[in-house]
Order: structure tokens, then sequence, then C-alpha cells
């Protein structure tokens, strides 16, 4: 994909993506250690540590960077790119938001996260990569890389149900 003059490739996403974990894990361990979370946050549940992310967010970076790759080859740029990166922006605020809204409690939001999200979904493809790596980069910092991404995936799935087959016949019932 080409981003401004610089064709940004899937490997030159997939080294920032491991330089941007390696460098929060570096910072965690500077300040108190590698942190982690139990799933369900139940003791019993096995324990999923942050190390995980160095693995994960770039075979993950690789994996949907192909797969924008693929989706907008055949787009003219001038059509592609500004989907593209409203889309990430898009999933990487929201993840940003989730995240914001956990540390500091905000309940409101934190229930109707849900909601929103399948309301996004009726308006923008929330299972296209680019805001699928978005939402996990705006969540890594605090919760590491496999939560976020078992949640999007998750989510994603009910994305693509409501993009592909609830919306058209919303929108074929709204031109009546």
């Amino acid at each position: 994909m080409q981003i401004c003059s610089y064709n940004f490739s899937k490997g030159s996403a997939t080294a920032v993506a491991a330089l941007f974990v390696a460098t929060l894990l570096l910072w965690e361990y500077v300040h108190g250690g590698i942190g982690g979370h139990h799933v369900l946050q139940q003791e019993s549940m096995p324990f999923i540590s942050h190390w995980w992310g160095l693995l994960l967010l770039p075979a993950l970076t690789w994996i949907l960077w192909s797969r924008i790759e693929k989706r907008t080859s055949d787009q003219s740029m001038s059509s592609g790119l500004p989907g593209t990166i409203l889309l990430l922006v898009l999933g990487l605020t929201f993840g940003v938001l989730i995240s914001v809204s956990i540390l500091n409690h905000y309940n409101f939001f934190l229930n109707n996260v849900l909601y929103i999200l399948l309301t996004i979904s009726l308006i923008f493809p929330i299972y296209y990569s680019e805001f699928i790596l978005g939402f996990v980069v705006g969540m890594v910092n605090t919760f590491g890389v496999v939560l976020p991404t078992a949640f999007i995936l998750t989510i994603a799935l009910v994305g693509f149900v409501i993009y592909r087959l609830i919306r058209l016949p919303i929108l074929k019932f709204s031109q009546r």
C-alpha cells in the first residue's frame, strides 16, 4: 500500500509492529515486570502473558496487511487509501476508547460497547483488516495482544453478518 510517496509494504508494517510491541514490553519490564491477564479474570483460568505479543502482533500485522494489499490492489489509490486510513483510525480510536474507559471505570461507555460496535457495523465494515488491526493496536498497551485479538475477531464475525446480510434489507427498505 502506498502512503504518501512511500510504498509501505507488509514487511515494513510488520517491522513497525514488532518494534512497537518490543518497546511496550521493554517499558513494562523496566516499570515492574511484564504483565498479563487471566482468561475471564478468573484465577483458575490460564494466565496469558504480554510476551505473546512479540509473536502475535507481527504475525497478525503480516496477515492483515496482506489482506489489505490484496483487497486494495484492484482499487485506484484515490478510492482505496482514504477508506483504508479511515477504518484503521476508526479501529484505533475505538480500541483506545475502550482501554481508557476500562482504566478509568467509565461504565456507561463500557456497558454499551457491544451496541456501539454493532451499530457501527451497519455503516462501516468492521470485519475489514484495517479496523481489526487498528483495534488491536489501540488496546495493546492495556491488555496485550491476545485478548483484544480474540475479542475483535468474534465481533468482526458478527459485524460481517450485519454488514453483508442485515444492512442490505435495511438499505432497500429505506430507499422506498
